[in-house]
């Protein structure tokens, strides 16, 4: 498994990472432990959670936890924090107040001493990004956290919570997730050269597109069973003609170099400047095993990308 470096850190971590959205919800425990065994198995060091995965709330961590054991040394844990954790909404946000609390109850949860990379779930207008970093900064020198990451900021929320960290003297966010992919290209124009230009490492989600490029779907068919065959309202979003179009076209790309499409929207992924690693969900250890797979040997050519612009870009930048 090829092994990056985030951002400006020392912190290395696989190019496939795993997405824990789906322990605790679609998973059971068992489950979960025969997921987490294959990816480190597979090399796999990055693993992503967050308090509110999982059903109720915070089961997510907590099988990860269970089934880590001492394996959670080897390996790059990743949290994030700021989403309700109660119907009231009393529990959310990045508040330093919040954030002293939440911190508390993942690592508990994930029976760890420390979480490699704390991440904001998602921006809070109710509390200015000073008090956040600020906030972030204290555990990171109480070594409950080593790095402070971010997940669906824009670009200008970026941007000022760079200028921020260096105005106020501290680290910062090293870390950025955003969903990525083939189909959902408008990262591209602001988000990406933020990143880029603050030094911030970007981890992708969503790389599949909600599994519309694993390969299932072409000719305008649903198979039955499938997330598209009852897709929520973000879901239903992706589904029109010009992207059947646009998917056809990438069967067509792939079929003619004689690979897959899980192979293509991971490697194109992988082939990005500014990309540490792909955030990967999986339920079974198979799915694993396919998407490190992926990750493995297409180098995409220039003549490739060139190619892959023409077919996505229409579509993926209105």
């Amino acid at each position: 498994m090829e092994k990056r470096m985030l951002g400006k850190t020392t912190l290395e971590v696989s190019a496939v990472g795993l997405g824990c959205n789906n322990f605790g919800l679609r998973t059971d425990l068992e489950q979960t432990r025969a997921v987490v065994d294959r990816a480190l198995a597979l090399g796999v060091t990055l693993f992503d959670t967050a308090d509110r995965y999982g059903n109720p709330p915070g089961t997510s961590e907590r099988f990860l936890g269970q089934v880590l054991g001492e394996r959670r040394k080897n390996i790059v844990l990743a949290s994030k924090f700021g989403n309700a954790m109660d119907d009231g909404g009393t529990m959310q946000g990045a508040s330093r107040r919040y954030i002293k609390i939440a911190v508390e109850a993942s690592l508990r949860r994930l029976n760890t001493d420390w979480i490699d990379i704390y991440q904001m779930h998602r921006p809070d207008p109710a509390t200015p990004i000073g008090e956040t970093l600020r906030a972030l900064e204290d555990l990171v020198r109480e070594g409950k956290v080593r790095h402070a990451g971010c997940s669906q900021f824009s670009a200008a929320q970026i941007r000022e919570a760079h200028q921020t960290a260096r105005d106020i003297g501290v680290t910062g966010l090293v870390s950025a997730q955003n969903q990525y992919n083939l189909l959902e290209r408008s990262m591209e124009r602001e988000f990406l050269p933020a990143v880029r230009e603050c030094g911030i490492g970007f981890i992708p989600f969503y790389p599949l597109a909600g599994g519309l490029l694993s390969g299932k779907y072409k000719g305008g068919v649903i198979p039955e069973g499938t997330r598209f065959a009852r897709p929520r309202a973000q879901e239903a979003r992706l589904l029109n003609d010009d992207r059947w179009a646009i998917l056809d076209r990438l069967h067509q790309f792939c079929a003619a170099r004689g690979r897959s499409m899980l192979e293509l929207a991971v490697s194109w992924l992988l082939a990005r400047a500014g990309v540490v690693s792909v955030i990967a969900g999986a339920t079974k250890p198979e799915q694993v095993e396919q998407n490190v797979k992926a990750a493995a040997g297409w180098q995409l050519s220039e003549q490739d990308c060139a190619e892959l612009d023409r077919i996505t870009l229409p579509a993926s930048q209105p």
